[in-house]
């Protein structure tokens, strides 16, 4: 299964010859299942129509900076969120030029200003301009920013010359594309996450549960399959497709997934307890639908077996990651479950903001340690899952 499967691609189109290559690009990247959304510079559409990228890629085109419509709906700042990637092909040496000197003259620059994710350029453009000192040093500094080169290829070329200058071949870029989603982080290493809610059954009918969708959980564990992992993904129920190459164990109690969990750690490297499992639930469970028969009637709640604790105890435990779901006091709160749970992180977010809370697509999160923590910028939840995968490496890299 291609690692772009259910990726975000935003294609930036400049102008350039090469342009007419990127439909054939926008075909074959939805075909490695992603969704392609396209942006164009003015000069592009001077080779190629918006009309063109609109049919295939089944989106609106965007093309203007100041459009009052697409500032209503999807506007620079949505557009740069909404994206795991930014894949501009091709990339003309005015762009890559002014992609290097941090301008925003025009909407493509503006989004890849605004982005906080991953960025590939594809140049073509005459062989003498490539070898210019000036492109030279401006891809230097781009690769130096974590901007990835995607060629440029060499050949014949469209004003007869003949060397390096060509954008890449489609097939070669898809593969590029697939690259950037395949880091091989935790190659060789097994990963167990939980997700979603949990279900405590009051009667055959009932139940208590929280507001949990579980896209954070979804997201970790397509991540830490791109990373290499051998990845266990212990769910609650959700109504989300289970991820591609990923184990999925279902699980309805919090005594479910304990049970699931406590056998699926054994030999883990990475537990990631991101599901919000109820703290409580009911001491007795009716065997009948309980009638409605008083105004008032009265549940005795008992504790909940605490997963993460429990998994974080263990004689043989793995690199051990916990979230806190807080309405108030949030890096508090986080800093001291980090301490009496024994975690090695403890991964917090404000969920009484309906923006970053439950069932939101996107999140933002402060990471505590026990050396320091750091709150991150406002994300997608599948940008922010690739990166705490790579920040758990790294981390259980230290240990």
């Amino acid at each position: 299964m291609s690692s772009l499967h259910n990726k975000h691609v935003l294609v930036g189109v400049t102008g350039g010859i090469a342009a007419y290559k990127s439909a054939e690009l926008v075909r074959q990247l939805q075909k490695a299942g992603a969704t392609v959304r396209v942006m164009m510079t003015p000069a592009a559409q001077a080779f190629v129509t918006p009309l063109t990228f609109q049919a295939l890629s089944g989106y609106p085109v965007h093309t203007e900076l100041l459009d009052p419509e697409a500032e209503a709906a999807m506007g620079h700042i949505e557009l740069a969120r909404w994206a795991d990637l930014i894949l501009i092909a091709p990339a003309s040496a005015d762009f890559l030029a002014r992609l290097c000197h941090g301008d925003g003259n025009d909407l493509v620059t503006t989004v890849c200003l605004a982005s906080k994710g991953r960025i590939a350029v594809a140049p073509a453009m005459n062989q003498a301009m490539w070898a210019n000192i000036s492109t030279q040093e401006n891809i230097a500094k781009l690769v130096e920013r974590g901007i990835a080169i995607f060629g440029p290829g060499k050949g014949y070329q469209a004003c007869g010359d003949i060397g390096e200058g060509r954008m890449e071949e489609v097939e070669n870029l898809v593969e590029l594309t697939q690259g950037i989603f395949t880091s091989q982080r935790l190659a060789g290493k097994k990963v167990v996450i939980t997700a979603g809610p949990t279900r405590e059954a009051l009667d055959p009918v009932r139940y208590i549960t929280n507001h949990s969708s579980g896209k954070m959980g979804y997201a970790l564990a397509a991540a830490a399959v791109d990373a290499g992992a051998e990845t266990i993904l212990i769910s609650g129920p959700v109504n989300l497709p289970p991820p591609e190459r990923v184990q999925v164990i279902h699980a309805i109690s919090a005594q479910d997934m304990l049970e699931a969990a406590l056998e699926a750690v054994e030999g883990a490297d990475i537990f990631i307890a991101s599901a919000a499992v109820a703290d409580y639930r009911p001491a007795q469970c009716a065997d009948q639908k309980i009638k409605k028969k008083d105004d008032d009637i009265t549940i005795t709640l008992t504790k909940n077996p605490d997963i993460v604790a429990t998994v974080s105890a263990l004689e043989e435990r793995p690199f051990t990651v916990g979230f806190a779901a807080e309405t108030n006091d949030v890096e508090a709160y986080a800093r001291k479950k980090l301490t009496t749970k024994k975690l090695d992180l403890v991964i917090a977010n404000d969920v009484s903001s309906n923006r970053i809370g439950f069932n939101s697509d996107d999140n933002q999160v402060t990471l505590v340690s026990p050396e320091a923590s750091e709150t991150l910028a406002l994300m997608s939840k599948a940008n922010l899952a690739t990166y705490l995968v790579e920040f758990i490496a790294s981390q259980m890299a230290k240990k």
